[in-house]
């Protein structure tokens, strides 16, 4: 069983641009508002999701472990 990560969209700095749609499809989705959402609370680490994060204009998104506890992104 592969790692699991908690992401987090801080909507009110979310400027809807789309960038982890593009990167991470199966795991964002953008509300009427175009506000970005994970898509389930938990999710399978992957290289896409940290490509969204990273990727993200504004620096909305974050990575915790799930079972640790530890940001994986952004860096402290």
């Amino acid at each position: 069983m592969g790692d699991k990560w908690r992401v987090e969209v801080d909507r009110s700095v979310c400027i809807g641009s789309g960038m982890c749609i593009g990167s991470a499809p199966d795991d964002f989705k953008l509300d009427a508002g175009r506000q970005s959402h994970p898509r389930l609370e938990i999710l399978d680490s992957s290289d896409g999701i940290m490509e969204a994060a990273e990727s993200c204009p504004v620096e909305a998104i974050s990575i915790v472990d799930a079972e640790s506890g530890e940001t994986l992104f952004p860096p402290e």
